[in-house]
């Protein structure tokens, strides 16, 4: 056991926080709360773990569930291809797997949205195996540590960083040791203003003795992020605002399987242009009536800006992925966060 891991188990023992997932009799809990932590804060995760776990309470009856069940418990944790690949790997283990999750890495890789740190997450902490794991906090955390100038988000620097993780690895501690350098990175080595004086590896950490703390992990510069404009059309029939159009998008990509209201990119007048666009993007003719709200969101990659407006139907296309759906069943149907504002908008 190196210095390291010694000193980071004892403080873990101490400090170590108390989560609903942790020391979990079942695996699958831990793949679920990996899984969800992927890009969220703890405390966001908490209550979604809590209610998956609940409504789902193994992975037969996750496997059983439909995606839009899934879906909508899934709400508002965004980046939905995890919920999407959690229900897709749930099947593939209830037929494949006898609905245990496999203890064979190569299998356990194998699933969709498992990835390497994922496998040395559940591995460690189900299993009991000596793998090690490296998501964003420990990264962070090793990069400090080891006064590492490579980009930490460069396959180098991943390399890098791995080797350093398995070094310091206690045989037969795994999976303490993966959860103290996460607790460590969340509380104690978090990205601006690192808590360097109540840190347990401080008189070790490089970073901290070369200065360099506040500037580790390197990372690739970004790039600047397009802002692009959206009209939305919230469709009734004439006369009956009961009822709106709801289109469906498609399984794969971007918010993949979620109902949303009938939308398209336009160029620079969302009044002007909202009703060729429509028409262009879903065959579907609207008549404008008055505007509803304007909702600003931040995707990953992007920015839009989404101009709602109220519209009645003048003709709509015979196409699967539309569908009426009165106002007061819209919590039923999972949206995004741009759509469920322009649906609050409505009561």
């Amino acid at each position: 056991m190196t210095a390291l891991s010694r000193v980071l188990l004892k403080w873990y023992r101490q400090h170590g926080r108390v989560l609903p997932w942790r020391n979990h009799p079942d695996p699958y809990a831990v793949w679920v709360s990996e899984i969800m932590l992927q890009q969220t804060r703890v405390d966001t995760v908490i209550s979604y773990f809590e209610k998956w776990m609940k409504l789902f309470p193994d992975i037969q009856s996750l496997a059983n569930a439909s995606e839009r069940d899934v879906l909508n418990t899934w709400e508002g944790l965004g980046y939905y291809s995890r919920a999407r690949n959690l229900h897709k790997a749930a099947k593939i283990v209830s037929e494949k797997f006898n609905g245990e999750l496999p203890r064979n890495l190569d299998d356990l890789h194998s699933l969709p949205g498992i990835g390497r740190y994922t496998v040395g997450a559940i591995a460690s902490m189900s299993f009991g195996m000596d793998e090690p794991t490296l998501d964003g906090n420990l990264r962070r955390v090793f990069s400090r540590l080891y006064d590492v100038t490579e980009f930490a988000d460069s396959p180098v620097g991943e390399k890098i960083l791995w080797e350093l993780a398995a070094q310091n690895l206690p045989k037969g501690k795994a999976g303490d040791y993966n959860q103290a350098l996460m607790d460590l990175g969340a509380t104690i080595c978090i990205p601006k203003n690192p808590r360097c004086l109540i840190c347990p590896l401080m008189t070790i950490c490089q970073s901290r003795e070369n200065g360099t703390q506040d500037i580790r992990p390197v990372l690739k510069p970004k790039k600047k992020v397009p802002h692009y404009i959206h009209a939305a059309a919230v469709v009734s029939r004439v006369g009956n605002p009961t009822y709106v159009l709801l289109a469906q998008r498609p399984s794969k990509g971007l918010l993949g399987g979620m109902w949303e209201f009938p939308n398209a990119r336009v160029e620079s007048d969302p009044i002007r242009e909202l009703t060729k666009t429509i028409n262009a993007a879903y065959k579907l003719k609207v008549k404008r009536k008055d505007a509803l709200g304007v909702i600003q969101h931040a995707y990953t990659h992007f920015k839009v800006t989404v101009h709602a407006f109220r519209c009645e139907a003048v003709s709509i296309p015979k196409d699967k992925s539309l569908k009426w759906v009165r106002v007061d069943e819209l919590d039923d149907y999972p949206m995004g966060k741009v759509d469920r504002a322009i649906a609050r908008m409505l009561w």
